[in-house]
């Protein structure tokens, strides 16, 4: 309140005696300079924000006013008692502020209807356009416009008490923003060390990786540079791929054959030994026993191989026609495959298949027979006997050997 308004009765602001207290008779709202003089000073210090006052009254005065707000206010106070330039001023920045409220308010058709706008308007806590319309509201009488001014009071009471709650709990927020400020630059400055040391890591990291990238090109140059060179010397020697290869299949041919030329020589020499036993031990019997043991074994073997088919596999030429004769004695048919000299691998299968016995001769048969032969008996399980002398008498010693087999 200003200082013109302090301690005056309430019973001042009431009509007069005999005067009604309404203003049901008219539909015009009221002007600032109608209004009663102690709400001038409530409605310019809370509808009108100082930086707008002061333009206004700058305006109406035509030039700068030399005055501080506290002037300035009780100047504009005073100027709305009556109507001049600076008071329709006011009256017109105030209805262009608040003009929502206005039409809001104008449905209101009693006081009581502008009480009830007022009241929903101070629990919402937007007072200020609610306070200029009920003012000047047609049906606003002059209870009414006494009970929204002390409301008014008392709301800028309130509102100077928790200005200064506000006032506290700011000075309190401005310690607590002081510390908290300080963490962050604390903060802020461990940041910034940690990115200065993950930068001077991320360098380190991008050296090591330049100087990997280096290798790895200097490495694809190098491969590139040996394709080229690979590509150079295959184009220069024809069909070398083809030749790699077969130089590889002949290293692992001459490998198998060399083993095979290990084996049988080493069953060679077993059978030479075994000869040589077997002779020693006939030598070293009677004449009679060998007679008898002589024939005795070739009724074994006349028993045995009768209807059997022997193949002979290898062996003289010139001796097969007693190969042949010695065979056809015992009862059995004779068959015969040189051994790979003549007649061919797929021959060798075939009497192969066909035979019930075979006997080999080692001494004269190609290695890829004698591997035939004996991967075929050991597959069929036919009796195999193997002779290295391609003599008739050592065919005669393989028939009997041949026939035992066949006898257990």
């Amino acid at each position: 309140m200003c200082d013109h308004d302090a301690k005056k009765p309430l019973a001042r602001f009431f009509p007069p005696d005999g005067e009604p207290a309404s203003r049901t008779s008219s539909s015009r709202r009221q002007r600032l300079w109608e209004l009663p003089s102690n709400t001038h000073c409530p409605v310019i210090g809370v509808c009108l924000p100082l930086g707008v006052l002061r333009k206004l009254v700058n305006k109406g005065v035509r030039g700068q006013a030399l005055a501080d707000d506290y002037e300035i206010h009780v100047g504009a106070v005073a100027e709305c008692a009556t109507r001049n330039r600076i008071s329709n001023l006011l009256q017109d920045a105030l209805d262009q502020r608040y003009a929502l409220v206005l039409l809001r308010f104008k449905d209101a058709r009693s006081g009581e209807a502008v009480m009830l706008l007022w009241r929903q308007a101070i629990a919402q806590g937007d007072v200020a356009g609610a306070f200029w319309a009920a003012l000047t509201h047609p049906r606003s009488d002059f209870l009414v416009q006494d009970t929204v001014l002390r409301e008014m009071h008392m709301i800028q009471h309130q509102a100077g008490a928790n200005t200064r709650i506000d006032q506290a709990h700011y000075i309190e927020l401005q310690e607590e923003n002081a510390a908290l400020a300080a963490e962050l630059a604390q903060s802020q400055q461990r940041h910034v060390r940690t990115l200065a040391d993950k930068a001077r890591e991320l360098e380190q990291v991008q050296a090591q990786l330049m100087h990997a990238r280096a290798e790895l090109v200097a490495r694809d140059s190098k491969f590139a540079f040996l394709q080229a060179d690979m590509a150079e010397l295959s184009a220069s020697v024809p069909d070398l791929e083809a030749r790699t290869r077969l130089k590889q299949k002949l290293d692992e041919a001459a490998q198998r054959l060399a083993a095979r030329d290990a084996q049988l020589a080493q069953l060679r020499q077993q059978l030479a030994a075994s000869t040589r036993q077997l002779d020693a031990l006939q030598a070293a019997r009677p004449p009679e026993a060998a007679v008898c043991e002589e024939g005795a074994a070739e009724a074994i073997a006349a028993a045995q191989l009768v209807d059997k088919t022997l193949l002979c596999v290898g062996g003289r030429s010139a001796s097969v026609a007693s190969y042949r004769c010695m065979t056809e004695e015992v009862g059995a048919k004779f068959a015969h495959h040189d051994g790979g000299q003549e007649h061919g691998a797929d021959l060798l299968d075939a009497n192969l298949a066909a035979a019930d016995l075979v006997i080999c001769q080692t001494g004269c048969i190609s290695h890829n027979a004698y591997w035939r032969v004996k991967e075929h008996c050991k597959r069929t399980g036919k009796q195999c006997v193997f002779v290295e002398n391609p003599s008739s008498t050592s065919f005669s010693r393989g028939l009997r050997q041949i026939a035992i087999l066949a006898e257990g």
